[in-house]
């Protein structure tokens, strides 16, 4: 019995210390169901700002996607890419998805109202068909729905398709051209291009002057080369006239382009720099008179003449006649001159009076006159 009460009274203090050391601190609260177990931490974290996209930006704006489909031979659809290579012959069929649907495709094919090609609008969707290609087809074929007011149209911008077309003919490396010789105008302020565009795609394309010989190097600085314009002259000036042309070599063989002429152009861009001048500007009963309107302006820019003068109410019979030919101006400088001439003869007291003659072009229009008086 001493040897029990004796082990109890050892085992004691060691029970107490476990019990004690097992109990939770007065201060700390019990932790409340889904309450994060872990420990805080003291570092410092910046909060992550999400990024929002400008709504300018090009990544933001509305993609658009090509309603062009090519239909193959085996009858299945397919969206062409930028550039197709076909063989000279082969039929080609593009349908564009569309209650109305405008086209464009090379002007050749315009030009002789070609009977070859077929543009057919559907009721949903425009069919474009070109049997018997050849060479000279080689080009950009483009569609665009269209929005239509009544009978007024404009453009889709958010629905078009488009691919540029090679079509490969043996002996031709180079798109035909109707003619042996071209002239190109330079202008200091646009660019300017040398048409020489190939039928393959992979052909190497160099540019030539012909006298003195050598090659022109497209440095992309001043003169570009574009698979589809052809050599791209940026900065067009003085010291890049002369005759050229181009050579292209693929498959080992090579070919000539016909010559091209460059030509610069003097006259600034503009509205028509108009010049009036009378024969005489005192004239006497029964005399004829000429009055002359003339206009300096760009080699391939066309000139209108509209006349006014005093007999015109009366309907005085008068002579017109407009004229324009292309005269050199200094060191390898072209201007086109465009004349208007109104001739009286067996002049009146009614033909007294002021002439006015306003010349046009595309980018305005001058107006000037000239006073001619009975004597």
């Amino acid at each position: 019995m001493k040897l029990w009460l004796l082990l109890a009274l050892l085992l004691v203090p060691d029970a107490l210390e476990n019990v004690i050391g097992q109990q939770s601190p007065k201060n700390k609260r019990p932790k409340e169901p889904g309450e994060n177990k872990i420990k805080p931490s003291n570092k410092k974290v910046k909060p992550k700002v999400p990024k929002i996209k400008d709504r300018d930006s090009p990544g933001s704006m509305p993609k658009t996607q090509s309603i062009m489909m090519h239909v193959l031979d085996n009858g299945r659809f397919q969206k062409p890419a930028a550039t197709l290579s076909l063989t000279a012959g082969q039929a080609v069929e593009l349908r564009c998805k569309g209650s109305k649907i405008g086209w464009s495709y090379p002007a050749y094919l315009d030009t002789f109202k070609d009977s070859r090609l077929s543009v057919k609008q559907h009721e949903r969707y425009g069919q474009l068909a070109l049997v018997n290609s050849t060479a000279a087809d080689t080009g950009e074929f483009s569609c665009w729905g269209q929005l239509c007011n009544g009978s007024v149209c404009r453009k889709d911008e958010a629905q078009t398709g488009s691919t540029y077309i090679f079509f490969t003919e043996k002996g031709e490396l180079f798109v035909p051209s109707p003619s042996y010789f071209d002239v190109v105008y330079l202008n200091a302020d646009r660019q300017a291009v040398v048409p020489c565009r190939v039928t393959v795609l992979a052909a190497k394309v160099t540019l030539h002057r012909e006298f003195p010989a050598k090659e022109i190097a497209a440095n992309g600085k001043d003169i570009m080369y574009d698979v589809k314009r052809g050599f791209v002259y940026l900065h067009p000036h003085v010291d890049h006239q002369g005759v050229v042309y181009c050579k292209a070599e693929a498959g080992g063989k090579s070919q000539i382009s016909i010559k091209y002429q460059l030509l610069y152009v003097e006259v600034p861009s503009g509205p028509p720099s108009t010049t009036i001048w009378a024969s005489s500007d005192k004239v006497k009963g029964g005399e004829d008179i000429s009055v002359l309107c003339t206009v300096l302006g760009e080699p391939e820019v066309d000139v209108e003449f509209r006349w006014l003068y005093p007999g015109q109410e009366g309907e005085r019979p008068v002579t017109i006649q407009d004229t324009w030919r292309l005269i050199p101006r200094g060191l390898g400088h072209t201007t086109r001159l465009s004349q208007s001439v109104v001739t009286v003869e067996d002049f009146e007291t009614i033909d007294a009076g002021y002439y006015i003659c306003t010349a046009q072009n595309p980018r305005g229009q001058t107006t000037v006159a000239t006073l001619v008086e009975s004597s």
